[in-house]
C-alpha cells in the first residue's frame, strides 16, 4: 500500500471513470507540490451543513438516519455547502466520450495497489452533473467499480431527491445501490425512511419495513413532533426513472393507529398525481340516510384525467358521477356529471311519485386563448329538476347559468359576443318566464389622439331576450362619451363629462309582464340621450390624532333632457336603490333601460385616517334635484323626491385582527334607518368571529325586486391545541309579516345551522360537521347532515 497522502483540505479535481480516483491518487502523489496552490484556492469551497465533530452548528439541525424507520427525520437544505466549480461536462455529467465524470473533494486520500482501492475521508463530497454525494468517508475497488460510501451520507439525486444513510453502496455510474437505515427525502416535501434498500437490475430501488409521511416533523418552533400521519408498507419501490412509489402491503396510520389498508398505491416523487383510489367520504342525511362516497382518479397524461366516484345511500338509489379535466394548448376545460334513477317528490302534491326516473345534473366550463387577443369562454349548467342539487347537497344556487362569450381585448378597442341562458331552481316561478339572451354584442373603441383635451370613447351595443311565456324585447344602442380631467393649481380634481347616445327599442307582449313600469310600449321605440356633467373633488390632507387625515369634498352637478323612459322596456335596470356605491354614478339605475334625466346636485364628502396599526374610512353624501318630477323611481328607494336619502359607509380596521364595514341610508325627513348593513371580522387568521347583518326597511310593495329583507349571518372557529379547532355558523331570517306578506316568518326563522371540529396541520385535515337545515323543498328535506372528511397531503387524497 502506498504510503497515505497528507493533502491541504478541500483538493477539488475532476476524474473519469475506469481509473478515476486511481489515477487521481497517483498523480497526486506525484505531483502534490504542483498542486498546493490549486489545493488552497479550493479551501471552502464546500461546506458540511452540519459541521465537523466538536464543531456543531446551531443554526443547522442534525440527521441521524441510523434511527427505526417508525421515525421520520428533519432534512437540511439539499443545496447548502454544494458551491461547486463548473464542470466541462454535460449537465448529466458525461463527457463527450461518453464517460461519466466526477468532481471529487476530500480532506485524506489514500490508496492500496494490492485491492486497487482508493479511500477519501474527511468531508468527502462528489459531485456529477447534478448529482452529488456527502460522506465521512468514501473508497473506490477500481476492479469492481465500486463505490462505498459510509458516515453521514447524503446523496442529491438529478431531481433534488435527497438520501440519507450510514452506508450507501454507489456503482461506477454514480447511483446508489445497497443502503441501511435510509431515509428519502423526496423533493416536493414527502419522507420515507427504511430499514434496508437494495437497487434492483432494472434501476428501481426496493426498501424494506418501510414509513411515508408527507408532514414537517418540527413544529414552528423547530420542537420534534410527531407526524399526524404516515403509511407504513412491508416493501416499496422507487424507481427514479418514471419517478414513482410503489407501495406493497400498505396501511394509513392516523396519530399512531391503523385504520385502513391501501392497495396498490402509488405516488409520485415530484409531487404530481398518479392513478388510484381516494380516500372515501361518509355523510348522513335525512333526505338519503348513510351516504358512502369513494372515487377512483385515472389520470393519462400531465394535462388530462378522469375522476370516476359511486355514491351509495341507505336511503336512495345509487348515484354515479365523472369528472373530466383537459389542458390543452389554447386553454383548458372541465365536464362534470352526475347520474342517478330514482323518485322525486312532487313540487306541487309533496308526496313522491311512483314511478322512478332519472335524475342528474351537468356542469361544464372552459376558457381558450385563441390568440393573444382573441379568447373564448363557456359553461354549461344543467340539472334534470330543481331539487336534485339541494337533494344530493351538490348545490345550494337557486338558478343555474348557462353562457358563451367570444371576446377581444387589444390596446384600446374591445369586442364582445356572448349569450346566456338560465334554469330557475325555484319552486315558483315558471321556466317560461325566464329570459334568454342571445345575441349579446359590446363594442367600444377610444382613439388614441385626444380630442379637446380629452378622452373620447365610442360603444355600441345590442341585446335580443326571448322567453316562452312573457315579453320578448331587443335593443341596441350607440353612445360616445368624452371625459376631460384636470387638476388645477390648488389641488381641486375637476372631471368634464359629455355623452350622446341614441337607442332602438322593439318589444311585444309586453301585457305579460306583472309590473306596470317594466313593460314600455310594443313595437318599435326610439329614444335619444344627452348628458352633461361636472364633477369637482378637493382633497386636504394633514396631521390628526398622531396620523394622517384626508378630508375630501366633493360636488357633481349632471343635467340630461327629459327621456321618455317609461316608453322604453325594462330589462337590466330594475333593482334601483340610492347606496353609497352609486352616489355620484352618471346614471344611478344599475343598467342600461332607464336612464335618470334631469338635473341634479349632489354633495358629499370622503375622510380617512390613517394611523400606526389603525385605518378609519367614511364618507356621507346626498343628490338635490331640481325639478320633482320622477315618476321612474318607485316611492321607497330614496331617490324619489327632490333630496334624497342619505347614504353613507364607514371602514375600521385594525391590523389583521379587526374589520369592520356598515352601510346605511338614512330617510331624508325623519332620519329612519331605510338601509342597515354591518360586515365585521374580528381575531386572527385560526380564532375569529364573524358578523353580518343587513335590514332593508323600503316599505315598496308594487315592485316585485325591491322587497324588503332583514337577515343575521355569523361564524365563529375557536381554535385550540395547535392543530385542533371549533366552528359554527348559522343564517337566520328575520323578515316578519309586517315587512313581507308573503311570507309566513315570526321574525326569527332560522335558515341553515352549521357546527364542527377539525383537525388541520401543514399536512393532514379533518373533521366533523353537523349541518341542520329549515327549509324543506321538494325532496330535498330540512333536517340533519352530518359529514365526515379528510384530506393527505402529498397523496393526492381530497
Amino acid at each position: 500500500m502506498l504510503p497515505p497522502v497528507e493533502t491541504t483540505p478541500r483538493i477539488s479535481r475532476e476524474a473519469t471513470r475506469p481509473t478515476t480516483l486511481t489515477a487521481l491518487a497517483l498523480a497526486l502523489f506525484a505531483a502534490q507540490p504542483a498542486l498546493a496552490q490549486d489545493a488552497a484556492d479550493a479551501v471552502g469551497s464546500v461546506v458540511d451543513p452540519r459541521g465537523t465533530p466538536g464543531d456543531p452548528q446551531p443554526d443547522q439541525p442534525t440527521v441521524d438516519t441510523a434511527r427505526d424507520s417508525d421515525e421520520l427525520l428533519t432534512v437540511p437544505d439539499p443545496n447548502a455547502g454544494l458551491d461547486a466549480p463548473p464542470a466541462p461536462t454535460g449537465d448529466d455529467g458525461v463527457d463527450a466520450s461518453g464517460n461519466r465524470a466526477i468532481d471529487f473533494e476530500a480532506d485524506i486520500l489514500e490508496y492500496s495497489a494490492n485491492s486497487d482501492t482508493v479511500t477519501a475521508s474527511g468531508n468527502v463530497v462528489l459531485r456529477s452533473g447534478d448529482r452529488s454525494l456527502r460522506a465521512d468517508s468514501v473508497s473506490w475497488n477500481e476492479s469492481t467499480g465500486e463505490i462505498l460510501a459510509t458516515g453521514r451520507v447524503r446523496f442529491v439525486d438529478e431531481n433534488g431527491n435527497q438520501l440519507f444513510s450510514e452506508r450507501v453502496e454507489l456503482t461506477d455510474e454514480f447511483e446508489a445501490g445497497a443502503m441501511d437505515n435510509l431515509l428519502l427525502a423526496l423533493r416536493q416535501g414527502g419522507r420515507l425512511a427504511a430499514t434496508r434498500g437494495l437497487r434492483e437490475s432494472d434501476g428501481t430501488v426496493a426498501l424494506e419495513q418501510a414509513a411515508y409521511s408527507g408532514c414537517e416533523v418540527v413544529d414552528p418552533q423547530g420542537c420534534p413532533r410527531d407526524p399526524s400521519w404516515r403509511i407504513t408498507a412491508e416493501r416499496v419501490v422507487y424507481d427514479p426513472a418514471s419517478e414513482r412509489i410503489s407501495f406493497n402491503g400498505a396501511f394509513l396510520e392516523l396519530f399512531g393507529a391503523r385504520i385502513l389498508p391501501l392497495p396498490g398505491l402509488t405516488i409520485r416523487t415530484d409531487g404530481g398525481a398518479v392513478s388510484g383510489f381516494l380516500v372515501p367520504d361518509l355523510r348522513f342525511s335525512e333526505s338519503n340516510g348513510v351516504e358512502v362516497s369513494g372515487s377512483y382518479y385515472i389520470r393519462f397524461a400531465d394535462d388530462k384525467d378522469l375522476t370516476l366516484t359511486t355514491h351509495v345511500y341507505t336511503d336512495a338509489a345509487p348515484m354515479v358521477a365523472a369528472q373530466w379535466r383537459h389542458l390543452t394548448e389554447s386553454g383548458a376545460y372541465q365536464i362534470t356529471g352526475y347520474a342517478t334513477h330514482s323518485q322525486r317528490i312532487s313540487t306541487l302534491t309533496g308526496v313522491a311519485d311512483s314511478a322512478e326516473e332519472f335524475r342528474g345534473y351537468l356542469f361544464a366550463n372552459g376558457k381558450f386563448q385563441l390568440t393573444p387577443d382573441w379568447s373564448l369562454t363557456g359553461s354549461i349548467r344543467r340539472s334534470t329538476d330543481r331539487t336534485f342539487l339541494r337533494r344530493y347537497d351538490i348545490s345550494r344556487d337557486d338558478r343555474l347559468r348557462s353562457t358563451i362569450e367570444l371576446e377581444r381585448i387589444a390596446g384600446n378597442t374591445y369586442f364582445s359576443l356572448a349569450g346566456w341562458a338560465t334554469q330557475t331552481l325555484r319552486l315558483d316561478q315558471p321556466q317560461g318566464e325566464v329570459p334568454v339572451a342571445l345575441p349579446v354584442l359590446d363594442v367600444r373603441w377610444r382613439p388614441d389622439a385626444q380630442i379637446l383635451g380629452g378622452q373620447l370613447e365610442l360603444q355600441g351595443n345590442t341585446l335580443a331576450i326571448a322567453r316562452d311565456i312573457g315579453q320578448d324585447t331587443q335593443r341596441a344602442f350607440a353612445r360616445a362619451q368624452w371625459d376631460l380631467r384636470r387638476v388645477t393649481a390648488l389641488g381641486q380634481v375637476v372631471t368634464l363629462t359629455g355623452m350622446l347616445r341614441g337607442d332602438v327599442y322593439h318589444s311585444d307582449e309586453n301585457y305579460l309582464t306583472d309590473t306596470l313600469s317594466y313593460r314600455g310600449n310594443p313595437g318599435w321605440e326610439y329614444r335619444g340621450v344627452a348628458l352633461g356633467a361636472l364633477d369637482v373633488q378637493w382633497p386636504f390632507v394633514g396631521e390628526a390624532f398622531g396620523g394622517t387625515q384626508v378630508f375630501t369634498p366633493r360636488v357633481q352637478f349632471v343635467a340630461t333632457p327629459p327621456i321618455k323612459n317609461l316608453a322604453i322596456p325594462n330589462e337590466d335596470a330594475r333593482a334601483i336603490d340610492l347606496e353609497d356605491s352609486n352616489l355620484f354614478a352618471l346614471n344611478r339605475f344599475p343598467g342600461y333601460d332607464r336612464v335618470e334625466d334631469g338635473a341634479r346636485v349632489t354633495y358629499g364628502f370622503d375622510w380617512s385616517l390613517r394611523v400606526p396599526d389603525w385605518e378609519l374610512k367614511t364618507n356621507v353624501g346626498q343628490s338635490y334635484r331640481l325639478d320633482s318630477d320622477r315618476d321612474i323611481f318607485p316611492v321607497g328607494t330614496g331617490l324619489s323626491e327632490r333630496f334624497s336619502d342619505f347614504v353613507g359607509r364607514t371602514e375600521v380596521r385594525y391590523k389583521d385582527f379587526l374589520r369592520f364595514t356598515h352601510r346605511f341610508r338614512l330617510d331624508k325627513d325623519n332620519l329612519a334607518i331605510r338601509r342597515n348593513e354591518i360586515d365585521a371580522t374580528v381575531g386572527s387568521s385560526k380564532t375569529y368571529a364573524e358578523l353580518g347583518y343587513v335590514r332593508l326597511d323600503r316599505d315598496i310593495t308594487d315592485v316585485e325586486d325591491l322587497q324588503d329583507r332583514e337577515e343575521l349571518r355569523g361564524a365563529v372557529r375557536i381554535s385550540f391545541a395547535n392543530y385542533w379547532s371549533l366552528f359554527g355558523s348559522g343564517v337566520f331570517n328575520l323578515t316578519n309579516r309586517e315587512e313581507d306578506p308573503t311570507l309566513e316568518s315570526d321574525g326569527f326563522d332560522p335558515i341553515r345551522t352549521r357546527l364542527g371540529v377539525a383537525y388541520q396541520d401543514d399536512c393532514l385535515e379533518l373533521g366533523v360537521t353537523w349541518r341542520r337545515d329549515y327549509i324543506t323543498s321538494g325532496d330535498a328535506e330540512r333536517g340533519d347532515t352530518f359529514q365526515f372528511y379528510f384530506s393527505l397531503r402529498n397523496l393526492g387524497f381530497r
